[in-house]
């Protein structure tokens, strides 16, 4: 009888102590969680701060791609390449604002009205009202209408009409670095690799003058793509030739430029301006350029 109480006391304690080492356990993963966590935001805002310190030579360090001399910021003559009213604050947000912080001249081209659904009046002024908020005076904002570039997912704009709009932007207003879309557009509309394509023909072709660097945007995954600024420390280990990255206050400022787009705030946008990585951060790639003043026969 003494036996089985002894045994029956033993199997007690050992459950008991079984219970203790779970919740144990289970502690102890929470803790570990948010040591993680917390680890990962502070990994986050160290990355953003180091930024901020190597943002000019980075940009120092692409201009000299092709161009030999010294520029500071002020000397950086930007132009952002988009195909319709709110590229220029849904994908190219980050590098905007951050250009116009260090006093560059940044510059829009938009080739297109946005006119799919009629509405092409009212997504220009909204386009002005977002620059406005991006820091771009709509003095350096040119706004293309033309009957041959439709704003329509299935148009095929033409690469040659197209480039010589561009190049003629820059030969004029004198740019010293382009940025446009990469070759899936971000999202893979046709009027935005369309760009590309013209960039990439006025690259290869050599008609791009020689202290003129060339950037696309590069497109991620839909995983990256809509975890927010989550996705920095991926964004910075990842190699690219130029990387932009808005803190909070930056953040409220493209979404303020976002909000100027009320023609095209459907349910889905605010889901974008919550999640999506772009309303916080960019980066880019330099778009090859061939021998100058090649002649294609």
């Amino acid at each position: 009888m003494c036996f089985f109480y002894t045994w029956n006391h033993l199997h007690v304690r050992l459950l008991s102590l079984h219970g203790l080492f779970t919740v144990t356990v289970k502690i102890m993963s929470v803790y570990l969680a948010v040591f993680i966590v917390l680890s990962y935001l502070i990994w986050i805002k160290c990355l953003y701060y180091r930024h901020r310190r190597t943002l000019v030579k980075s940009l120092k360090r692409v201009l000299n791609v092709s161009s030999s001399r010294d520029a500071d910021c002020a000397d950086i003559r930007a132009l952002v390449v988009t195909a319709h009213p709110d590229d220029e604050c849904m994908f190219f947000a980050p590098t905007v604002i951050r250009l116009v912080q260090l006093n560059a001249s940044v510059h829009l081209l938009c080739l297109s009205e946005g006119n799919y659904y009629k509405q092409g009046a009212q997504r220009k002024q909204e386009l002005l009202n977002s620059c406005a908020v991006l820091g771009i005076p709509e003095s350096r904002i040119t706004i293309i209408d033309h009957k041959k570039l439709p704003d329509d997912p299935k148009a095929e704009w033409s690469v040659s009409l197209v480039s010589s709009i561009i190049v003629k932007h820059i030969r004029v207003h004198s740019f010293n670095m382009v940025l446009t879309f990469d070759g899936r557009g971000v999202s893979g509309h046709a009027n935005h690799t369309a760009l590309h394509k013209a960039v990439s023909h006025l690259a290869s072709t050599g008609q791009v003058p020689n202290d003129c660097c060339l950037l696309s945007l590069v497109t991620v995954g839909l995983l990256r793509k809509y975890t927010s600024f989550l996705e920095l420390p991926l964004s910075w280990l990842l190699p690219s030739c130029l990387c932009c990255v808005i803190g909070s206050q930056g953040y409220r400022q493209a979404k303020d430029a976002m909000f100027c787009h009320r023609s095209q705030l459907l349910w889905f946008r605010y889901l974008y301006i919550a999640f999506s990585r772009y309303m916080f951060i960019n980066t880019f790639q330099i778009i090859p350029q061939g021998p100058k003043n090649l002649k294609i026969y």
